[in-house]
């Protein structure tokens, strides 16, 4: 792993596959507990499939970045989207990311598709929340009951440096009474790149209105795979689907970004 600073923060990343300066990096975006260890090889087996270098990076908070210090404002996302990532590209010299994000993490690639803060050649988008639904509130809230119970704590504790910090300020941030008014449902109309969403029908904090959402309001191309058998975690529950269905939409990629302003 690599440190690197960016937007004032120490944060951890890691780089699968050769780069050689030029051409499209996947960019992986972790949910909101995740970090690069807990992307297992997936990563790597999406690097493989496409043939293309793939960059991850544990935020602000997670992993062996630098821990929180404090609450997470109920902007977070959207700060991590517009200031934090194009620092991040800017630091590790991406300047053609494909954005593959996961729950929190898909948030911030829709975020800063639409917001057009850095060029978008195509995004993937697993379990996207772009409104507050009561199902996600009902999921976080077993979570808070997870952690008290002590079988979350230890589970974290092999993935981040401050595991506490990790869990409350992504759960605290998503149950204040101020966060169910959320919504970034404005940014979409702008989100002119190719875009696959990807969601599991069981998904158990979030309903399939998310990505009938995001398919109404889009105005670039877009693909969906509403996928059986298959909870909050694609990529996990539903691997070989998920991966051949990523590598057949980069394939399926422009040779240039599509609706970048200037």
């Amino acid at each position: 792993m690599t440190f690197i600073i960016a937007a004032g923060r120490r944060l951890d990343t890691k780089w699968i596959g050769l780069r050689d300066g030029s051409g499209p990096v996947l960019v992986f975006l972790h949910e909101g507990l995740g970090s690069i260890e807990l992307w297992r090889d997936f990563p790597g087996r999406i690097a493989e499939a496409t043939g293309l270098p793939a960059l991850v990076y544990s935020r602000h908070g997670y992993g062996r970045s630098d821990p929180l210090t404090g609450k997470r404002p109920l902007r977070y996302l959207h700060h991590e989207a517009l200031e934090v990532l194009p620092a991040v590209l800017d630091a590790c010299g991406v300047a053609d990311p494909i954005l593959i994000g996961h729950s929190d993490g898909a948030s911030i690639a829709l975020l800063a598709a639409g917001a057009g803060v850095v060029p978008v050649r195509g995004a993937v988008v697993m379990a996207p929340h772009v409104f507050v639904e009561d199902i996600t509130i009902a999921g976080i809230e077993k979570a808070a009951t997870a952690w008290k119970e002590g079988g979350l704590a230890r589970a974290l504790a092999r993935y981040h440096t401050d595991p506490e910090g990790a869990f409350r300020g992504w759960n605290e941030a998503w149950l204040s009474p101020e966060f169910r008014a959320w919504n970034i449902e404005e940014y979409l109309p702008s989100i002119r790149c190719p875009l696959l969403a990807i969601q599991g029908v069981d998904d158990e904090y979030a309903t399939l209105a998310q990505i009938d959402a995001i398919e109404r309001q889009v105005t670039g191309p877009f693909e969906r795979q509403d996928l059986a058998d298959c909870r909050h975690t694609p990529w996990r529950d539903q691997p070989d689907p998920v991966a051949a269905a990523i590598a057949h939409f980069v394939a399926s990629l422009p040779n240039r970004v599509l609706g970048f302003p200037g």
